[in-house]
């Protein structure tokens, strides 16, 4: 046998110990005993020559720097790495979105009064996007979370992010506010004049069709010296 299949047949987890392959240590420990490479290798499921599942899932956390960042990649590039392809990479955005849906279900619960909380609750899901993204989020009378309407992909402007789009998710959902989110993918928060524009637009809007426009909240990442979001209610541009 050659050194390459050595390497190829050694890396497949059916030849690891029971007790270290990711499916049994997940059945005698728990989710919790598994990093995030092994928990991908349960989605990702076959290897390639030379490269185990594990082995895959390590490469790419290493290539993007967190499972954060690895979240945000579309499908059509996630297919492109070696030893995915479309069909793996469905399964992990299918795994990661669902991580956000039980997200977002436990902080339901939650009134989403502060900007802190909004980011918290958003953050992991935009910061690392490398497109903006547009997102209402509408909210009961006590500010707990509804639903959340994606209004567009690409710049905010006031095309891609005009008020009828926004509050026709709001009054569809019969919601007493909402909250406009959207990311930056430089990671700077601070808005530009395209931002401050559909603002203020929104709030004209918003007071004729008496609904609550609790905050518009960018999305950045951490930096040393600036927060990672910016709120245009922290701001005073909305009341």
């Amino acid at each position: 046998m050659s050194s390459l299949d050595q390497t190829s047949w050694s890396s497949r987890i059916q030849d690891m110990p029971s007790d270290r392959r990711p499916r049994e240590k997940l059945v005698a420990n728990g989710p919790m005993a598994l990093d995030n490479a092994e928990l991908m290798a349960l989605f990702i499921s076959t290897g390639m020559k030379g490269r185990s599942a594990i082995d895959i899932g390590r490469d790419l956390i290493s290539k993007y720097g967190s499972m954060g960042a690895l979240g945000g990649i579309p499908v059509a590039e996630l297919a492109k790495e070696k030893g995915l392809g479309l069909a793996k990479a469905s399964k992990l955005a299918a795994a990661f979105e669902l991580g956000t849906r039980v997200a977002r279900e436990q902080l339901r619960a939650i009134p989403l009064d502060t900007p802190e909380l909004i980011y918290e609750f958003f953050g992991p899901q935009l910061r690392h996007l490398t497109q903006e993204q547009v997102l209402c989020a509408t909210l009961d009378s006590r500010l707990r979370h509804i639903g959340t309407t994606q209004i567009s992909v690409g710049t905010v402007s006031e095309s891609s992010a005009h008020p009828r789009e926004i509050l026709r998710a709001v009054i569809t959902r019969g919601a007493y506010g909402f909250i406009l989110i959207h990311n930056h993918p430089s990671g700077d928060p601070s808005p530009s004049r395209a931002d401050e524009l559909v603002t203020r637009n929104l709030i004209d809007a918003a007071k004729l069709m008496q609904v609550t426009f609790l905050d518009h909240v960018i999305i950045g990442r951490m930096s040393e010296g600036r927060a990672p979001y910016y709120s245009f209610r922290e701001g005073g541009m909305i009341e």
